[in-house]
């Protein structure tokens, strides 16, 4: 099984804004950079879409090391999500899950690899955490024009 390394980061400017993902996928010293935008979104859904999105990109199952800067995407995919489909996409208040489509769709992507999530602090000069921001900014960057 092909191992490879994967950094994920979103962005937003307004919280709900426009909003950036970025991705970077490092495998046997290649990367590839991916990115994407959206107008009206907030911060925690464009986390989640550099994840999904960078899962989608895999073409076979892999061997996954999955960074990102969000505790809402490591803890919500480690510790809260099996008990979010136990109760039928209610929080342990039960409250509906917030952002409950991308749940499903990152559940959905990461069930096809073998992912070790792990969190890196974000804006602290790890290589790939810096690419993935600066990713996610250009997306946004390009969708106002600049």
């Amino acid at each position: 099984m092909q191992k490879i390394e994967i950094y994920t980061d979103g962005a937003c400017r307004g919280n709900p804004g426009i909003g950036g993902w970025g991705a970077l996928l490092i495998y046997q010293g290649t990367e590839k950079r991916l990115y994407g935008s959206e107008e009206n979104t907030t911060n925690n859904r464009m986390e989640l879409m550099g994840s999904i999105e960078a899962l989608k990109a895999l073409k076979r199952p892999c061997e996954v090391i999955l960074w990102t800067d969000s505790q809402y995407v490591k803890k919500g995919i480690s510790e809260w999500l099996a008990g979010w489909k136990a109760k039928g996409w209610r929080t342990a208040s039960n409250q509906p899950v917030k952002n409950q489509d991308l749940w499903q769709m990152l559940d959905q992507e990461a069930n096809r690899h073998h992912i070790d999530w792990r969190w890196v602090k974000g804006h602290a000069g790890e290589y790939g955490n810096e690419v993935a921001d600066q990713l996610a900014n250009q997306a946004i960057d390009e969708l106002l024009g600049k």
